[in-house]
């Protein structure tokens, strides 16, 4: 599964550990993506779709459909 959200577009971040002696090294900061089921009334079917925690939050209060759309919107297939 890609570190990706389908609504708001949230993507790993990178960086750098920082040890006690100061080294550098390379890390990331990867969205808490999940995959979430939903039905979609206006086609009569489910849905799965890859959001993160706090897009989930958003399509609670959107809608599902609303959401849906704005996800078509930025061009994704659903």
């Amino acid at each position: 599964m890609s570190a990706h959200c389908q609504l708001t577009g949230a993507q790993p971040g990178f960086g750098n550990n920082i040890s006690h002696s100061h080294r550098r090294t390379s890390r990331r900061f990867d969205p808490n993506i999940q995959r979430k089921r939903y039905w979609l009334a206006s086609e009569g079917r489910h849905v799965r779709l890859t959001l993160s925690a706090r897009a989930i939050k958003t399509v609670d209060v959107i809608g599902v459909e609303a959401a849906v759309a704005r996800i078509r919107a930025r061009g994704v297939k659903v």
